[in-house]
């Protein structure tokens, strides 16, 4: 099955709801950056959330970035996405390897352990939108709920999931973001608890091959799909950007880097490809910053 992202409302429009499948997209970051099965799933739940926090974005150039900083093994993680299905991310740390928990799951909790999650959007305004919260639990779905209704005063519900298989690779992810509306009656919000209430597992359900559609119809029943953007694992690093990124580190360290090593190795955190810089580059940057 491909990845996409749905957007949908019930049927008395005072529900708004995004659920995804995201298998390709956690697949793609885990080959990437060659995560443990407790960072994939971290990793995973981090970037399937920003994926639909993404598609809440109006404009096209838009950009929603969400960071975790914990002081469990993983250190942390970084994720951004823009309004058109482009997701990228990585962890601090690719490799903890620790017992499952008490449940038998993926201790994703102790691995994030106490810290903050910080959401920054970018809306093409002279200062972006930054809102942090404590992480509640470290399970990153309870953290966002806490965050949307902290932050943005939006009472919201957030399931994710990834079931990692054996050898490693990602078998399932998915999830969804339910939000009520401000005209939200009493009847709505009642029958939206009970269904939430008789979903243990959303990996469950995505491994029992429930579609995004039939995500939310559990929980709606009867939905009204808006419209379906396609999600995929992409980084949109240049020579260019990395250039940038290299002027920045100032004329000194510039000098000692050429005298030292006669060239510069930049690596994209986002998806690890090397940027080389010869001599004869890191001479053309030292004569443009002097």
């Amino acid at each position: 099955m491909n990845d996409y992202i749905i957007r949908a409302t019930d049927k008395k429009k005072q529900v708004r709801a995004f659920a995804a499948i995201t298998t390709n997209l956690v697949e793609e970051g885990r080959r990437i950056h060659n995560t443990s099965p407790v960072v994939s799933a971290a990793l995973g739940r981090l970037l399937t959330a920003a994926g639909m926090m993404g598609y809440m974005l109006k404009g096209e150039k838009d950009i929603i970035t969400l960071q975790i900083r914990g002081d469990g093994p993983i250190k942390g993680l970084v994720v951004t996405s823009d309004s058109k299905g482009n997701v990228r991310g990585y962890p601090y740390n690719s490799l903890v390897d620790l017992p499952l928990n008490s449940i038998g799951k993926l201790d994703v909790k102790t691995a994030i352990g106490n810290g903050y999650l910080t959401v920054i959007k970018d809306l093409g305004l002279k200062e972006p939108y930054i809102g942090q919260t404590k992480l509640v639990s470290g399970e990153i779905a309870e953290d966002l709920t806490y965050y949307f209704y902290n932050s943005e005063q939006i009472p919201s519900a957030v399931a994710l999931g990834v079931l990692v298989d054996r050898d490693w690779s990602i078998k399932k992810a998915g999830g969804f973001i339910i939000q009520l509306m401000p005209e939200a009656d009493e009847e709505t919000i009642s029958t939206l608890e009970s269904n939430l209430k008789k979903i243990h597992s959303v990996t469950s359900l995505l491994d029992e091959g429930k579609t995004p559609e039939e995500l939310l119809e559990i929980l709606l029943g009867e939905i009204e799909i808006n419209d379906k953007l396609p999600v995929q694992y992409h980084c949109n690093c240049s020579r260019e950007k990395i250039k940038k990124a290299l002027i920045s580190i100032g004329l000194k360290d510039l000098k000692e880097m050429l005298e030292e090593d006669k060239q510069g190795e930049v690596k994209c955190h986002f998806c690890n490809t090397a940027y080389l810089f010869n001599e004869e580059d890191l001479k053309e940057i030292i004569k443009e910053l002097s």
